[in-house]
């Protein structure tokens, strides 16, 4: 299906002056393209531990819509411009100059999967569930994966990282706390590996019902995998819930500054002797979670590895 897109020229000072506009018009959806740096608040949760580089703000703005094509777009138009030129009195418009083009509808959402292919780490094959099992593949430890919209196919550098260090240190019938669990791959692949049982959290519900989707697609018992929404950090009925000094082994593939939070609860929720696997950091944080740790009496460090500008941390509890 094609859709009209329609593009309007303006400033950031202008932007919602011309949202409210463009609402009252019954236009119910609109993107906006600026080079307005991202807040603290508006960054926390992200996925991602670097943000882009960004050119300059210059204060210049892009609103954009996307509309029918059966819409009259030249009545349309007009309404827009009358609605800029009243608003010019108040604010500046910029040039307001409105640019109509064509686009193709895309299915966003699942465009990406052709790009997640069958891999291994080691001898643990990764596939998606909607792909086959590769040839010559047969014998290797599966596991299954849909991350929906969730942060976890396997093949970013970080759950790798976390993979092998979860082959290298965790003993059969271990206990595994995951915070930030995602699609759910690491406590799965954990299960995989020989683990009695894994708890999982993460912050998105969505995230939650995708690593619950995950765990029953791998044949893991209900009983043995548990995963809820909610923050280990700062929430006392989450932290509950988990338990305390009950855990073998714990893994967080998240963000160097949730990592370097999350060092000062995890603690009470490991056995003494307990193995604390992290990554989810860029190597220009590297150096920050060492310190973090190093400064938390708690814990010890046992190794740093690394996988292209990526770095896992690996401590024991005391």
């Amino acid at each position: 299906m094609k859709w009209i897109k329609l593009t309007i020229d303006t400033t950031t000072e202008a932007v919602d002056y011309i949202s409210d506009m463009l609402t009252e018009l019954g236009i119910e959806g609109i993107e906006i393209e600026d080079n307005v740096p991202l807040t603290e608040s508006e960054t926390k949760g992200m996925f991602i531990d670097i943000l882009p580089e960004l050119p300059p703000d210059e204060g210049k703005a892009k609103v954009s819509c996307y509309l029918e094509m059966d819409v009259d777009i030249e009545a349309l138009k007009k309404q827009i411009e009358e609605g800029l030129n009243e608003w010019r009195a108040f604010v500046n418009i910029g040039s307001g100059e409105i640019t109509i083009s064509e686009t193709e509808d895309k299915d966003w959402m699942n465009n990406w999967k052709q790009f997640f292919k069958p891999f291994t780490v080691d001898d643990i094959l990764i596939k998606p569930t909607w792909e086959e099992i590769p040839e010559g593949m047969e014998g290797k430890l599966l596991v299954e994966i849909d991350p929906g919209t969730a942060f976890g196919t396997g093949s970013h550098e970080t759950t790798q990282l976390c993979i092998r260090q979860l082959q290298k240190y965790l003993k059969k019938g271990d206990k595994l706390l995951d915070v930030g669990t995602g699609s759910g791959i690491l406590a799965i692949t954990a299960c995989k590996l020989g683990a009695g049982s894994a708890f999982g959290t993460d912050l998105d519900e969505f995230a939650v019902e995708a690593a619950i989707e995950n765990v029953e697609v791998n044949h893991i018992s209900k009983d043995t995998v548990k995963i809820i929404t909610g923050d280990i950090i700062g929430d006392k009925a989450v932290q509950d819930e988990a338990g305390y000094e009950c855990y073998d082994i714990a893994v967080a593939n998240i963000l160097a500054p949730v990592i370097i939070a999350l060092q000062g609860e995890i603690a009470r929720h490991l056995k003494p002797g307990a193995i604390f696997i992290t990554s989810g950091i860029i190597n220009t944080k590297e150096e920050d979670v060492k310190a973090a740790f190093e400064a938390n009496d708690e814990f010890e460090l046992v190794e740093i590895t690394r996988q292209n500008d990526w770095v896992s941390v690996t401590v024991r509890k005391k």
